[in-house]
């Protein structure tokens, strides 16, 4: 909680101003209504974390830049004065404001398209979180890929030519290329690795459809979400002769200094794992997470999602189509709402008009997402 004093990463001191909606609840940090956080930073409003998810990492990293571009190219751009206020969904505003508080990841399920995903950015952006770190996940993902990455055969490539040119000149080659280049030179950590470095606030973390991932990844990472730190073996190896190693992070043209090999997190990172339930997660996994189930958008959240798109362009047009987007999802039995924004462009744009030819571009635009659909 802050004390009142500027804090030591540059954020502003204190000042709250009242917040009041009918959509809202006293405990809520997080509103889902799109209109950013009023106080200054968000622990002015989260109060501790349970002692037993406290975490004392440091010294602390800088704040994170945003990455407005990013996320408008997820979600839209940001509400601004006069405009409709996005429907909240109760249930997921509770989930993510319990993660806050708990200091635990949220697992989120549901069918693709449901903006799972997209939860994640609207959260930054409301909370002012910086940029989001996204780890997508495949069938070859490693624990250590989304660490950290090292790069071996580099350093060791650099290592020959330093020596190949000390040799040249007739000097001494030993030693000569860990003078010129560290081995923090050669490590970058990759987005789980980054959202435990040491910040004041939560990072937030996208675990993007873990339900893809080999069956040993959901096990692999129980200690990691359990302990909030890591060690890099490289680093811990080399700490006798460079205790302190400056390293790339997954952020563009950051660097962390770590120091004995280990990261411990400060603010135990904002992680958002999103599944489409095409696997069952071990026990384990599930009793550290809290769990949500996103439903299909409705109609008053489709339409604010578009609306959050194309503005007022689409206001005649987009009526009817996320009308008939609903009626055909329920039918098909979910489609995703990409398919609707990619509709809406469409019909937006004063390419088409209302004629066979549109209706036959939508048919092919909205098919089923069941591979044994038509």
């Amino acid at each position: 909680m802050s004390d009142g004093q500027p804090a030591d990463d540059g954020s502003p001191p204190d000042a709250r101003p009242a917040r009041g909606s009918q959509d809202t609840a006293p405990w809520w940090v997080y509103h889902g209504d799109g209109r950013t956080l009023e106080a200054p930073d968000l622990d002015d409003v989260l109060m501790g974390p349970p002692p037993w998810r406290t975490f004392d990492g440091g010294p602390l990293q800088p704040r994170p830049a945003e990455d407005e571009r990013e996320v408008t190219r997820r979600i839209g751009p940001p509400a601004r004065d006069g405009d409709a206020r996005r429907p909240v969904d109760v249930d997921e505003v509770d989930m993510v404001n319990a993660a806050l508080y708990l200091r635990r990841p949220l697992l989120i399920t549901g069918r693709p398209g449901t903006g799972k995903s997209s939860l994640a950015y609207r959260v930054a952006r409301e909370l002012r979180l910086g940029r989001v770190l996204r780890w997508p996940i495949t069938t070859r993902t490693t624990l250590r890929s989304g660490l950290y990455e090292y790069d071996a055969i580099g350093r060791a490539q650099d290592a020959a030519a330093h020596r190949a040119v000390a040799e040249a000149e007739g000097g001494p080659a030993d030693g000569l290329a860990a003078e010129r280049a560290g081995i923090g030179d050669y490590i970058r950590l990759g987005p789980l690795g980054t959202a435990l470095l040491p910040y004041r606030l939560p990072r937030v973390l996208l675990i993007d459809e873990l339900d893809k991932s080999d069956v040993d990844l959901p096990n692999d990472l129980l200690n990691i979400i359990e302990e909030g730190e890591y060690d890099i073996p490289e680093l811990v190896r080399s700490a006798p002769r460079e205790p302190e190693a400056e390293v790339l992070t997954a952020d563009p043209g950051a660097t962390a200094r770590i120091s004995h090999g280990r990261v411990r997190c400060r603010a135990f990172p904002l992680v958002i794992i999103t599944s489409n339930g095409e696997k069952e997660f071990p026990p384990a996994l599930l009793r550290r997470c809290l769990r949500l189930e996103l439903s299909p958008p409705d109609v008053d959240q489709l339409a604010a999602m578009v609306a959050a798109r194309f503005g007022q362009r689409a206001a005649g047009r987009s009526q009817e189509l996320v009308r008939l987007f609903v009626a055909r999802s329920a039918r098909e039995g979910g489609m995703s709402a990409d398919q609707l924004l990619n509709s809406v462009y469409l019909a937006t744009s004063d390419r088409f008009g209302g004629d066979e030819h549109w209706d036959r571009l939508v048919g092919s635009l909205w098919r089923s997402l069941d591979a044994a659909g038509p």
